[in-house]
């Protein structure tokens, strides 16, 4: 398979079980919490279509089926809405079951996202690949997907997406050690260390969840024992990747809402509200009154 072979399918992780927001994740995947009128997972699909992957692999654990629901057709309903005319409402319930061919397979055991990446040899076989990250949510408006395709169309090899961050929050990602290559938003990766104690990390540019991978990163999966927190860290089989030289990073500096903890959640969410076409005017109207009214109003935290 060359470097260069076009890149046709992507794997969505979603076998994660959500342990940050329980209760909530109890009988819910994390993957299908609301971000406005949508649930999360369909925002990564809607990601990976635009940059025309409509080959779609989704690592599932137990309790996802919602996950497959969410992607086919829902006849009853959208005979129900057509018989009424409701063609606004028809189009977005088809929507999630246009984006693209959808497959699943179950990881069996919580093993890390290396091991989740690995669950996906058998569809992906010798063919390059995107991995999308639900947790990480792209703005559409900045096409980071794409921009990593054309970077791996034009050196080849695996591409990262990188992200600066404060050198405080370092010690939560992975961080890649660097060179530069003379182009504004591309570097070559020389190495990797995941989640790297406070103040030892080669940089800070973090890796956040946009990966394109050759299907070599597979041989090196498997080989691969328990990394930081005792899983298989996709982060160590980059790592040998890039020992090769084989890997570069595009450097992100556009829109990205963070979903992994409650607190980004919620920030997301408000985010996205802000921006929507439809809500968002309304909303933001309501938002500054609100925040308005919270700093003048005396505290009922005593109170509650």
């Amino acid at each position: 398979m060359s470097l260069h072979s076009p890149v046709t399918k992507a794997v969505v992780p979603a076998a994660g079980l959500g342990t940050r927001f329980l209760p909530m994740t109890k009988s819910t995947p994390k993957e299908m919490l609301p971000i406005v009128d949508k649930p999360a997972i369909q925002y990564v699909v809607e990601e990976a279509a635009a940059a025309g992957l409509t080959d779609v692999l989704m690592i599932a654990g137990r309790n996802k089926h919602s996950l497959e629901d969410h992607f086919d057709h829902n006849f009853e309903l959208e005979s129900v809405l057509a018989q009424r005319g409701d063609r606004d409402k028809l189009a977005k319930v088809r929507a999630s079951s246009e984006l693209g061919t959808l497959h699943y397979v179950r990881q069996k055991a919580p093993r890390g996202l290396g091991h989740a990446v690995l669950c996906a040899r058998s569809h992906i076989g010798d063919e390059p690949f995107a991995v999308l990250l639900g947790d990480d949510l792209i703005d559409p408006r900045d096409a980071l997907l794409r921009r990593m395709l054309a970077v791996r169309e034009a050196l080849g090899g695996s591409v990262i997406a990188l992200m600066e961050v404060d050198p405080a929050q370092a010690h939560l990602y992975g961080c890649a050690r660097i060179a530069t290559t003379g182009g504004d938003d591309v570097v070559r990766v020389t190495g990797l260390v995941e989640k790297p104690p406070p103040g030892t990390q080669p940089s800070n540019y973090a890796v956040i969840g946009r990966y394109v991978l050759q299907p070599e990163v597979f041989g090196i999966l498997e080989k691969l024992g328990p990394g930081h927190g005792g899983e298989i860290q996709l982060t160590d089989a980059l790592e040998a990747l890039a020992a090769g030289g084989s890997v570069h990073g595009v450097v992100f500096d556009g829109r990205r809402y963070d979903t992994g903890d409650r607190h980004d959640y919620l920030r997301s969410v408000v985010q996205l509200a802000c921006e929507h076409p439809e809500l968002g005017p309304a909303f933001s109207e309501w938002l500054t009154a609100y925040v308005a009214g919270r700093t003048m109003a005396p505290s009922l935290a005593g109170a509650l």
